[in-house]
Order: C-alpha cells, then structure tokens, then sequence
C-alpha cells in the first residue's frame, strides 16, 4: 500500500521538488523534504522537512539518521536538489567548477551512499536521479552544469547494473525547460570575460525565454509517480518537449544538430 511508503525528496522546498512533494502526498505516501534552511520557505502542509546540506557529508549522515530514526525504513529517494552556473568553460575557475559538481553530481551520490545500506537490508528500494537535458544536448556558457548531469546519468546507470539483484531500482529523469525557478536562482561565474559578453547575453537570454514558456513543473512530479509505481522502470525518461531532440541527436547529421543549437541560442548573429 502507497500509505506504508516512505519518499525522501531533497530540494523539496520549491520546483520539482515541490510539486513532487505535493502530488506524492495527496496520492497517500508518507514524504518527507530536505532543504538547507527549512524555515526560510513556507512548506507543503504535511511534508516532514529534514534540514540537510547534500554538499556536506556530515549534514547529510545527519539528515538521513534523522529520518530513519522517525520512521525505521526509506522506499524512494528523490535526488532532485542542485542548482546552475552560468559561465563559459574559460571563464569559470575551478572552485566554481567543482563547486556545481559536489552539488550536482556529488550530492546526489552522497544522498544514495548514505541510503543504500538500509536498503539493502530491506532488500528493496529505489533511487530517482533529476539530471537534465543538458546531459545529452548542453547549453552553451552552462557546460560544468552540463558535466554534473552527464556524469550522474552515467554513475547512475553503473550503479542501476550494480543493485538490480539487489532488489533495488534505479532510474533518472531528464527534465527540458519548465517554468521553475531554476533559472532566477542562478550562479555565475565571478570573472567573466569580455570576449564572451555579446554570446553569453544572447544565450542566457534565450535560456530564460525557454524557461518562462516552459511546461509545469508538475509533469516531473507526475513522472516520478509513474516511475514509483511501474513494474519495471526504465533507466532513462526524457520529460517536456526537448525529449525528442535525444532521438533526433542519434538520427541525424551532427553538423544539421550543431547549426540548429547555434541558431537556437542566437551565437551566430
């Protein structure tokens, strides 16, 4: 019964995170949230929110006692938390550089690495990775962003290989444009480079019109339930629009794919 499963959403305090949050619980699952500062928003009406730093190990050995000690056992982990820096691949430094990977890439797996031992005592559970489109088709002057999300689809399909006899399921979805707040809540990079300024303006220019026409949110929400309940879950669901361009990158001539990325992005005016 859905009411006896417990899901664990980190970032759950807005976007996907959120909207999961909110339609997980009304279809009767037991959910809790993390965010780094749990009182600075307004939380969803019956979220347990867990104060939890996926950038730190400690918080996260905390966060994830915490939850265990409340309720005995984890069904679902929702790696959802993570955040975008705007910068050119030259412009970024590398603290700035490895600072979106510990979020991104190495905070999910330090999320799994704390959960996957009582899951595997349980002898089941299952781990849902938000990556991005960015992993297979990245965004120009968003390329550690990209890196992040590559590099935890491919850990994350390693580590499907790994528990599957397990009784542990992996999968990880991969998000176009939605109309989240992802975009507003941007780093950038601290020097830029004036070089770069008129194709950084167009493209973070672009980027935020796809954002605002973006679809709702609550179609990632609605895709971690269908995963969550699925027999068989596939490793990778490609969600919004901009799935079909995965599909099109395989079947199509690179240089046709190159041109319209740039076209896209305004870099050749």
């Amino acid at each position: 019964m859905t009411e006896n499963r417990v899901v664990l959403i980190t970032g759950a305090s807005s976007g996907f995170g959120r909207e999961t949050a909110r339609l997980l619980l009304a279809r009767g699952f037991k959910v809790y949230g993390t965010s780094r500062n749990p009182s600075a928003k307004p939380q969803e009406t019956g979220v347990g929110m867990i104060a939890l730093d996926v950038d730190s190990d400690d918080s996260v050995r905390h966060g994830v006692k915490e939850l265990f000690d409340e309720t005995g056992r984890l069904d679902v982990l929702v790696n959802n938390a993570g955040y975008v820096l705007t910068g050119g691949a030259e412009e970024t430094s590398i603290a700035e550089a490895k600072a979106q990977l510990d979020t991104d890439f190495f905070g999910p797996v330090r999320m799994a690495k704390a959960v996957l031992p009582a899951m595997r005592k349980q002898g089941s559970g299952q781990i849902i990775n938000i990556s991005s489109m960015a992993a297979f088709l990245p965004v120009p002057f968003e390329g550690y962003y990209a890196a992040a999300k590559a590099a935890l689809l491919a850990w994350s399909e390693a580590l499907r290989h790994e528990v599957k006899s397990l009784g542990i399921k992996i999968s990880v979805i991969e998000p176009g444009f939605f109309r989240t707040n992802l975009g507003d809540a941007r780093r950038v990079a601290e020097y830029p480079i004036r070089d770069y300024d008129h194709l950084r303006v167009r493209a973070v220019t672009a980027l935020d019109d796809d954002f605002r026409n973006g679809a709702d949110p609550k179609i990632v929400g609605e895709t971690v339930l269908r995963i969550i309940t699925s027999k068989n879950p596939k490793l990778e669901y490609a969600v919004g629009r901009e799935g079909r361009y995965r599909r099109l990158k395989h079947l199509m001539p690179q240089s046709i794919i190159e041109n319209g990325v740039r076209k896209h992005w305004k870099l050749d005016l």
